[in-house]
C-alpha cells in the first residue's frame, strides 16, 4: 500500500516515473527467474511476466506515460548502444542479397496490404497507413505517413491499434516458427524477424527471444527499412495527390529526417569500424543495453491491452491476420528462393 502511495506522489512531479520504475522491476524479477529457468530466457519472461501483470495487478492509468516512455525510448537508446557491437564487417555479412530481400520485402507487402484493404472496402487513407505500418516500422511509419497524406485522426488511431496487436502476436510466434524452418541459420532467422516484424521493439524482442547475435543481425534488416521510409512517404503522398487531387503541399513534413536512433545507430558503427574501441566501453554499453532491452520488453507486455483485441471489430482483425500471414509467407519464400 505504502508503495501504490509512493508512486502516485511521484506521478504528480515526474509522470513517467511509476510506469518505468514497475516496468524495472518486472525486468528483474525477470532477470532472477530466468536463472532457475535459463531454457526459456529473461526475454520471454519479462514479456510474459509483463502481460500477466499488466492485463491484471497494473492497469492504473498513471503508469501509462512511463511504459510508453520504456516501450519506445529505451528501446531507441539501446538501438544506438547496439552501434558499439556492429561494424561495417557485420553489415557485409547481410550483403547485397540482405538488401534485395528487404526491397523484395516492402514492395511485397506494400502492394498486398493496399489490395487486401481495398477489397475489405477501406478507404485510400487507411490502407496506405497500413501498408507503410507494416512494411517499414509501425507507430513510427504510420506517424510520419498520416500527416503528409493528411488522413483523418480516428482512422490513424485504428490503424496503430491494428498493427501494434497484430505484431505483438507475430513477435510471440515468428521466432518459434524461425527456429522450427531455419534452425542455426542465424542469417535466415534475423531475416524473417527483421523483414516482418512492425516496430522496433517488436524486432528486439522477438529476437530476443532467440539470442542476442539474432538482435543484432536482425536489426540490421529492421534499418534498413527504416531508412527506405524517406521513400515511402513521398512514394504515398504523390499517390494521395494523383487519385484524390488534394493539395498536399502545406503541411509539416516536406522534410522527413531518417530517425535520430539509426542516426546514432550508424554514426557509432562507423566510429566502431574506424577505431579499436576499449573493451570496457563496448562491455559497459552492452551491459547498460542489456537492461534497457529487458526493461523495454517487459514495458511491451505491460502494455498490450487484451480488452483491444475484443475491441476491434471482425473486419479490422481479418485483415490483420490476411496482411500478418502474407508478411510471413512472403518473408519464407524470398529467404529460400535468396539463399540468405
Amino acid at each position: 500500500m505504502k508503495f501504490k502511495n509512493k508512486l502516485k506522489e511521484l506521478s504528480n512531479t515526474y509522470p513517467i516515473v511509476p510506469g518505468i520504475v514497475i516496468a524495472f522491476i518486472v525486468a528483474v524479477f525477470s532477470k532472477f527467474f530466468a536463472t532457475f529457468f535459463p531454457q526459456i530466457g529473461g526475454a520471454t519472461i519479462a514479456i510474459l511476466l509483463g502481460i500477466v501483470l499488466g492485463n491484471t495487478v497494473f492497469k492504473q492509468p498513471i503508469l501509462a506515460r512511463g511504459t510508453k516512455f520504456a516501450e519506445s525510448r529505451l528501446l531507441e537508446y539501446a538501438v544506438v548502444l547496439l552501434g558499439f557491437t556492429v561494424t561495417f564487417q557485420t553489415i557485409v555479412e547481410m550483403g547485397f542479397k540482405g538488401l534485395v530481400y528487404v526491397i523484395l520485402m516492402m514492395t511485397t507487402v506494400i502492394i498486398g496490404t493496399y489490395l487486401i484493404g481495398r477489397k475489405l472496402g477501406f478507404g485510400e487513407k487507411m490502407v496506405l497507413m497500413m501498408a507503410g505500418g507494416n512494411a517499414v516500422c509501425g507507430t513510427s511509419a504510420i506517424g510520419a505517413i498520416a500527416p503528409s497524406i493528411q488522413a483523418d485522426d480516428e482512422e490513424k488511431g485504428q490503424v496503430i491499434t491494428l498493427v501494434n496487436l497484430m505484431g505483438t502476436v507475430m513477435m510471440l510466434s515468428l521466432p518459434f516458427l524461425g527456429v522450427a524452418l531455419f534452425g542455426d541459420d542465424l542469417l535466415s532467422k534475423s531475416a524473417l524477424l527483421g523483414g516482418t516484424l512492425q516496430s522496433v521493439g517488436q524486432v528486439v524482442a522477438g529476437a530476443s527471444l532467440i539470442s542476442a547475435e539474432t538482435v543484432k543481425y536482425a536489426m540490421l534488416f529492421k534499418i534498413t527499412r527504416i531508412i527506405l521510409l524517406v521513400i515511402v512517404v513521398l512514394f504515398f503522398k504523390k499517390k494521395v495527390q494523383k487519385s484524390t487531387g488534394e493539395n498536399l503541399e502545406n503541411n509539416q513534413t516536406k522534410k522527413l529526417p531518417i530517425p535520430w536512433y539509426v542516426l546514432g545507430f550508424l554514426i557509432i558503427c562507423i566510429l566502431n569500424s574506424i577505431f579499436t574501441i576499449p573493451t570496457v566501453i563496448i562491455d559497459s554499453t552492452d551491459y547498460i543495453s542489456t537492461w534497457f532491452e529487458m526493461t523495454a520488453l517487459a514495458a511491451i507486455g505491460l502494455r498490450l491491452d487484451f480488452r483491444k483485441f475484443i475491441k476491434e471489430g471482425p473486419r479490422f482483425l481479418v485483415y490483420g491476420v490476411s496482411v500478418g500471414i502474407l508478411q510471413t509467407i512472403a518473408a519464407v519464400i524470398f529467404i529460400l528462393i535468396l539463399q540468405l
